[in-house]
């Protein structure tokens, strides 16, 4: 006997909670067990022990259903309920007919199943409980005012377990979801981080490495351009120490015309010639923003890998679109290595995709290298 497996299991209730709740549905048989002890039933120990048995197991199967969490009934189980039944059909079938107090048990047969079984099995047990209490109510001529009622509590009460386990599995879901939710927030956080972090301390320690080459050329011939150099070195790790620390609150937030004024600077350092080159109406905030990674990746690169005299950084509004190009007249390594890109390239085209942009960055087909971001006017 099997039941299908959601994705989600549903949180496990404590167990007195689980019988607490079961043992309160017991108050139909107090008829029976007052029958029992003013002598009404004949023989009475084996109605005693029977009507023990059939609680026990009651209860037994009610707490092994919400344990299961939808899962595959166990042979034990499918056992136990299968002995349930029987019993609580023998109990009624022999004390019934002189006391119909007894044939209240199909209600008990309903909701064990209603507990233990999922689809495609619990309808047709329900119903199947359904129609024994009907067969009962005919067959021992039991009024009809009380047959009907019992009818009607055997199929409310069976609906009723189904339902409250099925509200327990959406809130294991709601529970679940709600985990997920907070591990991507997460990782998307961790992303972030990591990628402001590559992106910042790259670049500024491509400056640094470049006024320290520049402090050690200087040290001898010119001790006043080298002390200027390493005063450099100074202010730009201080403004790291800044950019780092915005980085982490999440705030960073630095005007294009800063980037590009800092492109210049690192570039003229490493002894590269820069041109700057706009055209177009002034660019949306989220385009200059994405456009200040960009060139602060882009130029990190030219500086790196390229080996460059030249540098052209353009950027162009037309129509719906921005546009940023930097390209160079160096040996056409961008820092691809000829597949998709390192760490720094990936990050900005993760970023340029978040604002609905695109990058491409390759060797351009007359040498040097060549990157370019687009990104849509409306971009939000």
């Amino acid at each position: 006997m099997v039941a299908v497996q959601p994705d989600y299991d549903m949180p496990n209730p404590p167990g007195f909670i689980k019988y607490l709740w079961a043992a309160v549905w017991l108050w139909p048989l107090f008829g029976v067990a007052g029958a029992l002890i003013g002598g009404e039933v004949h023989p009475v120990a084996p109605a005693a022990i029977g009507l023990a048995a059939f609680v026990v197991l009651y209860l037994y199967c009610i707490g092994a259903g919400f344990e299961n969490n939808f899962h595959a009934v166990a042979r034990r189980e499918a056992s136990a309920l299968l002995g349930f039944a029987a019993l609580g059909i023998g109990l009624a079938v022999a004390y019934g007919g002189s006391d119909h107090d007894w044939l209240v048990l199909p209600l008990y047969i309903g909701a064990a199943g209603a507990s233990m079984l999922y689809r495609p099995y619990v309808i047709p047990w329900i119903v199947g409980a359904t129609v024994l209490q009907v067969g009962f109510t005919v067959a021992y001529h039991e009024g009809w005012s009380d047959g009907w009622s019992n009818t009607f509590g055997t199929i409310m009460g069976s609906l009723l377990v189904l339902v409250v386990k099925r509200f327990m599995w959406l809130i294991g879901q709601l529970h679940k979801a709600r985990a997920e939710l907070a591990q991507a927030a997460v990782a998307e956080e961790r992303l972030r981080f990591s990628r402001d972090l590559h992106e910042l301390l790259g670049h500024t320690l491509t400056l640094i490495v470049v006024k320290a080459q520049v402090v050690r050329r200087l040290a001898q011939a010119d001790p006043a351009a080298a002390a200027a150099a390493g005063g450099d070195i100074e202010q730009i790790g201080r403004q790291a120490l800044v950019e780092v620390r915005e980085a982490v609150t999440g705030y960073r937030e630095r005007a294009f015309a800063d980037e590009l004024d800092g492109a210049r600077a690192a570039l003229s350092g490493a002894g590269i010639e820069v041109s700057i080159e706009l055209a177009g109406t002034p660019l949306p905030a989220i385009v200059e923003s994405v456009f200040g990674w960009a060139v602060r990746e882009g130029t990190t690169n030219v500086i790196r890998h390229s080996g460059a005299r030249h540098c052209v950084i353009a950027v162009r509004r037309a129509d719906e679109a921005a546009t940023l190009e930097i390209r160079d007249d160096g040996s056409g390594d961008g820092g691809t290595d000829g597949g998709p890109g390192g760490n720094g390239l990936r990050g900005l085209r993760e970023r340029l995709a978040a604002a609905g942009g695109t990058l491409a960055a390759a060797a351009a087909p007359d040498g040097g290298f060549r990157l370019v971001a687009t990104v849509p006017v409306g971009a939000r």
